[in-house]
């Protein structure tokens, strides 16, 4: 019997970094999600956005800069393409003009690659879309912990009026029993207010400091869903997306905080709000694919080299 062949990133030395199909990490692209233990998806939407637009175009960057990764992480000796079966699943077809049906659409999507026991790993588009996942997600594992990295708690009740909003999803996935209030954790929450309640509301659903020896007590064996929104990192390093707050977390706190998430049973992630037009460099949506890969290699059965 043949050993598995897992799919490898294209290297840089059979095609130049700069050519090649601009899949996530130069992985295969797959038309569907079966035969896959983990799926790339993007989903480029931002009509829930609330100031800067442009974060639609946050998964075709991402996958622009994530030609620069390598597979294996020097850092923690993750080596994920030995041990899971990973490809780029493309694009969610959203409605760009209706958010109500592209909510539905969404959360359709995710139905079907859940279905096929693969877990998805989603380049956004804004923070709305972590609602319809988490409603796929729930169907299949019950209710979830949460990491949520951000500047925002993202617990407005309504946003204009609109109950879904990238500022609303994670009440509503509290309120819909999505989330184990217990079993979840908000870390980088800063910036200004409207009120003083606005971060009381969140604190009475016991979030934690940001000690990963903690959250992970804290989350315990149970399903967890990692979600990191660009904007809880300083704008000094990630000053592409729409809503940027000063005072954030460094990129190597960032790393520190995914890489912290090793051990608990993740089955899923985002990373949202990359709105490439704010930053000419690139440099946000290199930050982005680089956390992208980070949460591939804490997933459980990734091989790890002594």
């Amino acid at each position: 019997m043949s050993e598995k062949q897992f799919n490898q990133p294209l290297g840089g030395n059979e095609m130049p970094r700069f050519g090649g199909i601009a899949t996530m990490m130069r992985l295969p692209h797959a038309v569907s999600a079966e035969g896959l233990d983990v799926g790339f998806v993007g989903v480029p939407f931002d009509i829930g956005t609330s100031n800067r637009g442009g974060s639609r175009f946050g998964p075709r960057q991402i996958r622009a800069e994530s030609c620069l990764i390598r597979p294996y992480n020097m850092a923690t000796r993750a080596a994920p393409f030995d041990s899971l079966q990973v490809a780029d699943i493309g694009d969610v077809a959203i409605n760009t003009f209706n958010l109500q049906k592209s909510v539905a659409i969404i959360e359709a999507a995710y139905d079907e690659i859940l279905g096929h026991d693969c877990k998805p790993l989603t380049l956004g588009g804004d923070h709305t879309i972590s609602l319809p996942i988490l409603r796929a997600l729930h169907k299949k594992h019950g209710p979830l912990g949460i990491v949520h990295v951000d500047a925002h708690a993202d617990i407005n009740d309504h946003m204009f009026g609109e109950r879904v909003a990238h500022g609303t999803p994670f009440r509503r996935a509290i309120e819909e029993g999505l989330i184990e209030p217990i079993r979840m954790v908000q870390i980088g929450l800063r910036a200004s207010g409207y009120e003083a309640e606005d971060f009381d509301w969140p604190r009475g659903y016991r979030s934690l400091a940001p000690l990963m020896a903690e959250v992970r007590e804290q989350l315990g064996a149970g399903p967890v869903y990692l979600t990191f929104d660009i904007d809880g990192l300083d704008p000094a390093y990630a000053p592409g997306t729409g809503t940027p707050e000063i005072g954030g977390l460094t990129v190597h706190q960032g790393l520190e905080i995914v890489r912290g998430c090793r051990g608990l049973d993740l089955v899923g992630g985002d990373l949202v709000e990359v709105a490439p037009a704010y930053d000419i460099s690139g440099n946000t949506s290199l930050v982005a694919a680089n956390l992208l890969f980070e949460m591939l290699c804490v997933f459980p059965g990734v091989e790890y080299r002594s």
